[in-house]
């Protein structure tokens, strides 16, 4: 993917963002949740459960609970996770179906 594709991805998401009512933080993930859910007096950070190992690690590091909620789409692993498509490709049918 070149360079100017990737900065659409990266304009299109955040302007996506933009639309919500979210915090956008830069920076490291674990330190920047941490400092927000200390910002916010939260006593527990909560999170769902995910496949990704390194989205599970952080969570660990931040000391959160994962909760394992019933999946959106319910397919059998392991999945290739490093690139969206590859999941989308094995779940597309199934999602598009609801």
């Amino acid at each position: 993917m070149c360079i100017r594709d990737r900065l659409k991805r990266i304009v299109f998401l955040y302007e996506c963002l933009l639309e919500l009512e979210v915090v956008i933080a830069k920076g490291d993930v674990v330190k920047e949740v941490a400092k927000f859910a200390a910002a916010q007096g939260a006593d527990r950070i909560v999170t769902t459960f995910t496949e990704c190992p390194h989205i599970t690690a952080q969570a660990r590091e931040l000391g959160a609970e994962m909760v394992n909620d019933d999946p959106f789409i319910a397919a059998a692993g392991p999945f290739d996770l490093k690139r969206f498509s590859r999941y989308w490709q094995r779940v597309e049918r199934k999602a598009l179906e609801l």
